[in-house]
């Protein structure tokens, strides 16, 4: 990556797409990721590694089989592995990940993918 700060609020401005993570940096064989969310994900699961959510800004819901939990600004949240999930916003949020390496967001969903969704492993910054 770089060895000069990442400013968060200009590493969104670059970008516009929604569910689309960008990796903005690697701490030991993760990526941390940044995505601008709005609308709803798709429900999948990461048989392999914990999911871990900071909202950088507005609310997240992240619905789960027999719940769900409401982020807002500040807020972080650990979806174990294995554990079927759904975010969405209704408004729109900024969101912080930390995710392994490679990890695809879309984890184990196998159905359509809506066109507003982007299977990925990240994309650089």
């Amino acid at each position: 990556m770089t060895s000069e700060p990442i400013n968060l609020d200009a590493a969104l401005g670059s970008f516009q797409e929604f569910w689309s993570p960008r990796i903005v940096t690697k701490i030991n064989d993760y990526d941390v990721r940044i995505a601008k969310v709005q609308g709803e994900f798709v429900w999948h699961a990461h048989d392999d590694t914990d999911e871990f959510f900071l909202v950088l800004d507005g609310e997240l819901t992240i619905s789960l089989p027999d719940s769900s939990v409401l982020l807002r600004r500040g807020d972080v949240f650990v979806v174990p592995r294995g554990v079927q999930h759904r975010p969405s916003s209704a408004d729109g949020a900024s969101i912080l990940m930390f995710e392994p390496t490679g990890t695809v967001n879309t984890g184990d969903h196998d159905g359509d993918m809506p066109a507003h969704v982007a299977s990925t492993a990240g994309r650089a910054l």
